[in-house]
């Protein structure tokens, strides 16, 4: 949808991407089958795909990937992209792990608007910022393995848009049990420095105690026009089909707020 919007207008924008991982995965793995995740995810959506038309993009991009029909070939974000992005445009993506790093060459390597780096990804946004065209949207997408990495991905975002500040970001974050959940202190230090975002969130099980990941959520910096009126119709609807379970009081199934205003 950030996508969508921003390829409204003629210009050539730029993709970039911190976390590309390998652009895109075989559903019928024994890596996939193992955790089955999709099952809780793509699965559900696809069955109900026809009473989400604001998806289309999405949904268009994974049936082009599967020629056969189904979704056992599912898109990263860097397919994701590749496949809606225009001619003109221009996607930089980044990866460290070499395994990945190599696949991810083998599946967009031969697309003539990909560049793709082995490298750091949040010491690569430095580096890369600003692009040309100076127009575009950076993702970035953390594994968030270890608890340091929180303040280091909210550093880097904060020193890309400084260097970058029209550019759109997209900041995803895991929602996890509460002993381990370090969202609210990584949304508060980028909120003190950067106060023109979105914070968009879904839950799909109650939290709990332990690592366990409940819900995901992800922090816009300059979000187009209208893109919050959109999320408000398609967020309840997206938790009414994700959700494993009723998300109770404690856990809201589904959450938009503007940080319009710095804190104190």
């Amino acid at each position: 949808m950030l996508l969508e919007a921003l390829l409204a207008k003629p210009k050539p924008l730029v993709y970039i991407e911190s976390h590309a991982g390998a652009g895109r995965y075989d559903l019928g793995s024994e890596q996939a089958l193992k955790t089955a995740e999709f099952r809780h995810g793509i699965e559900r959506l696809w069955a109900r795909r026809h009473a989400f038309p604001e998806l289309s993009a999405y949904l268009g991009a994974i049936a082009a990937l599967n020629p056969d029909g189904g979704f056992a070939t599912y898109p990263g974000s860097p397919a994701l992209a590749a496949h809606g992005l225009r001619t003109d445009d221009r996607l930089i993506l980044m990866e460290l792990h070499p395994t990945e790093w190599q696949t991810l060459r083998r599946h967009l390597g031969g697309d003539r608007r990909v560049g793709i780096h082995r490298r750091d990804g949040l010491e690569g946004l430095a580096a890369l910022l600003p692009p040309k065209p100076a127009r575009g949207l950076v993702l970035m997408d953390p594994p968030f393995e270890q608890a340091s990495e929180y303040a280091r991905v909210a550093d880097a975002l904060i020193a890309a848009h400084a260097r970058w500040p029209t550019g759109v970001y997209a900041l995803w974050f895991p929602r996890l049990g509460r002993q381990r959940d370090r969202s609210v202190e990584l949304i508060d230090r980028i909120r003190r420095t950067i106060p023109n975002g979105l914070l968009c969130e879904l839950a799909v099980r109650p939290q709990t105690d332990d690592f366990g990941m409940h819900g995901s959520g992800m922090l816009m910096i300059n979000p187009p026009w209208r893109l919050e009126e959109r999320l408000k119709d398609l967020l309840p609807r997206l938790a009414d089909v994700l959700g494993s379970e009723k998300t109770g009081r404690s856990a809201p199934a589904w959450r938009l707020d503007r940080l319009d205003t710095p804190i104190p």
